[in-house]
């Protein structure tokens, strides 16, 4: 039996949380595939950034 190779996941449609700033880090993670290993640091160190912001912030008023 031979083994596949792992599925492209940018040939899937990009899943989305509703929440701008969350769909907005997850994005800028799943850009990160191809890119130079120097750029992952700062991408994951502003993606944390942002995500603690998104979790601190006020809820929406509905």
């Amino acid at each position: 039996m031979t083994e596949q190779p792992p599925a492209d996941a940018s040939a899937e449609p990009a899943e989305t949380t509703g929440v701008p700033a969350v769909d907005a880090v997850i994005a800028a993670v799943d850009g990160l595939d191809g890119r130079p290993l120097e750029e992952h640091v700062t991408t994951f160190e502003t993606a944390h950034e942002q995500l603690r912001r998104a979790l601190d912030a006020a809820p929406e008023q509905s």
